[in-house]
């Protein structure tokens, strides 16, 4: 129970401090961040957050579900907008390629 508490928490925190900086970033992006923050200064142990974890991973694929139906109910406006949707789609894809290349290499260098 403690381990939800803390996961909840840190979502809450990380959407109060999303509203007060105008959504700039996401508050479930600053909640991860406080989260992993919190896990590595060892303020928080991997023990306690761990059954409640697992349990959400496990369950996560019912989170997709309304995503899915969202999607169905969406199919024509999809249909109007396929073009833009793949050329979105392969250039982010690249582009998250080729970042996520150029970072290995540089953390890479550094460990060496």
């Amino acid at each position: 129970m403690k381990g939800l508490f803390v996961i909840l928490a840190c979502w809450l925190v990380g959407n109060c401090l999303s509203v007060l900086i105008d959504g700039y970033i996401s508050g479930n992006i600053i909640g991860m961040l406080l989260l992993f923050a919190l896990l590595c200064s060892g303020v928080v142990k991997g023990e306690t957050v761990r059954p409640t974890a697992k349990f959400l991973l496990g369950t996560m694929a019912l989170f997709f579900v309304p995503f899915g139906v969202g999607l169905i109910e969406s199919y024509g406006v999809i249909m109007d907008n396929i073009v833009a949707i793949s050329v979105a789609t392969v250039v982010s894809t690249f582009a998250v390629i080729v970042a996520v290349g150029w970072v290995f290499q540089l953390l890479n260098r550094k460990r060496q």
